[in-house]
């Protein structure tokens, strides 16, 4: 078996889609007042930088940009191990009566989101909590869909959708790894 590897968007690409997903963003929501943008760790961090920093460009203001880390919230906690890795939780702010929008990378089961949305709750009750995700590979095991999408991604079960973002792999892309019998 080996692993055939495709781009779907190169740099580029991201770029482009990360725009557009800012746009909507703010246009679904009438302008900036009262907006959060909260990305998942961790290229869901790294992706709200973007779209926060393209927003603030474009709108002239300053957009509150928060982090999740969901691994405690997980329900598949006893599967990571005795000692999971947990990362920084950020919230900016309180967030009672903002529109939250969480940001991540690929949504595919919904289980992180569902974890998202329990520790979100932790910090305050948000008017509205919307989703954006750069890619939705579909496959949902929940009924949770994105209010904002970058790109839709035909995957097969056991495929593997990559997100690459600079800060972290050194480029930016979307990947799609699939394994093949040869």
């Amino acid at each position: 078996m080996t692993e055939h590897t495709e781009t779907i968007l190169d740099a580029n690409a991201v770029e482009r889609t990360l725009r557009r997903m800012a746009g909507e963003i703010v246009e679904a929501n009438g302008g900036t007042d009262n907006l959060i943008i909260v990305g998942i760790q961790r290229r869901g961090v790294q992706l709200a930088d973007r779209i926060v920093a393209l927003i603030n460009a474009s709108d002239g203001v300053t957009v509150p940009r928060g982090a999740l880390d969901i691994t405690l919230y997980r329900d598949d906690l006893q599967t990571i191990g005795p000692r999971p890795v947990v990362g920084a939780t950020d919230i900016p702010g309180a967030i009672d009566g903002s529109t939250v929008v969480i940001v991540d990378d690929v949504l595919f089961t919904g289980r992180t989101i569902r974890a998202a949305l329990d520790e979100l709750a932790d910090f305050g009750r948000p008017a509205r909590i919307e989703l954006a995700v750069l890619i939705d590979r579909g496959g949902r095991e929940l009924p949770i869909q994105p209010d904002v999408v970058g790109r839709k991604v035909e995957a097969r079960p056991g495929d593997r959708v990559d997100v690459l973002v600079e800060d972290l792999d050194g480029r930016s892309a979307v990947v799609l790894v699939s394994k093949r019998f040869e």
